[in-house]
């Protein structure tokens, strides 16, 4: 099973504080059966460009492959791009996309999207290579209208939920309702460290049972091509 969104690389952002912490993370997940990890750290435009996000991101990442053995979670490099103005004409955003899939994972801002944001999603939607997957789509529920979600799925947008969803008894059901309308394409931890946001995606995909999982993967073979889910 694929974990499509992750703060495991050490001293990126606010997630893993070091090379042990992000190992910790890599063992708890083989231990939940997790074959591949996403490692999006947050990109923020007003603090990088996209080569020098790049540049810390290998940096990073050579620090974690230094520790990773066999029987570890596979590392595929990526971001978790905060939505900022002028996204869709951003030199290099592609580039942000996590390796092999041309998935941009988006984080939208925590507010009614106006008609210019979602203009900007569409623009970068149709950027050549581009898919964009929306992060944490249960955090933007409540503050959208219907037609929003409608447009989007017109417009081939597609939806990640954290495993916490799941989790949660008071959001379980209309997780569970969103999986099976075929709302929720990819399924991520959004792991930060081993403490307060621990990797919980192996609980998730208990809760979910066989068939939950057969969606999940079914979606990761549609849009991650070159990835094989791990069998669990």
């Amino acid at each position: 099973m694929i974990d499509i969104h992750s703060h495991i690389l050490p001293g990126m952002d606010d997630g893993s504080r070091s090379v042990e912490e992000s190992l910790a993370m890599l063992e708890a997940s083989a231990v939940q059966r997790i074959g591949c990890i996403a490692a999006t750290p947050h990109f923020y435009a007003e603090e990088n460009s996209p080569e020098g996000f790049l540049a810390r991101r290998a940096a990073s990442a050579e620090r974690l492959y230094q520790v990773w053995r066999p029987g570890l979670p596979e590392l595929k490099l990526g971001a978790e791009v905060c939505y900022f103005e002028g996204i869709s004409r951003c030199k290099g955003i592609e580039r942000l996309c996590i390796e092999g899939t041309g998935l941009l994972l988006l984080e939208m801002p925590f507010c009614q999207w106006s008609y210019h944001m979602l203009h900007e999603v569409w623009e970068l939607q149709a950027r050549p290579g581009v898919t964009v997957l929306l992060a944490h789509i249960e955090r933007y529920l409540r503050r959208q209208d219907a037609d929003v979600w409608r447009a989007l799925a017109e417009w081939g947008v597609l939806n990640q939920c954290n495993a916490s969803f799941f989790l949660d008894w008071r959001t379980r059901p209309r997780a569970l309702r969103m999986l099976w309308s075929g709302q929720i394409h990819l399924l991520g931890s959004d792991c930060h460290n081993m403490e307060e946001r621990p990797p919980r995606l192996g609980e998730a995909l208990t809760v979910l049972g066989k068939r939950g999982r057969g969606v999940l993967e079914e979606s990761g073979d549609t849009f991650l091509p070159r990835w094989k889910a791990a069998q669990t």
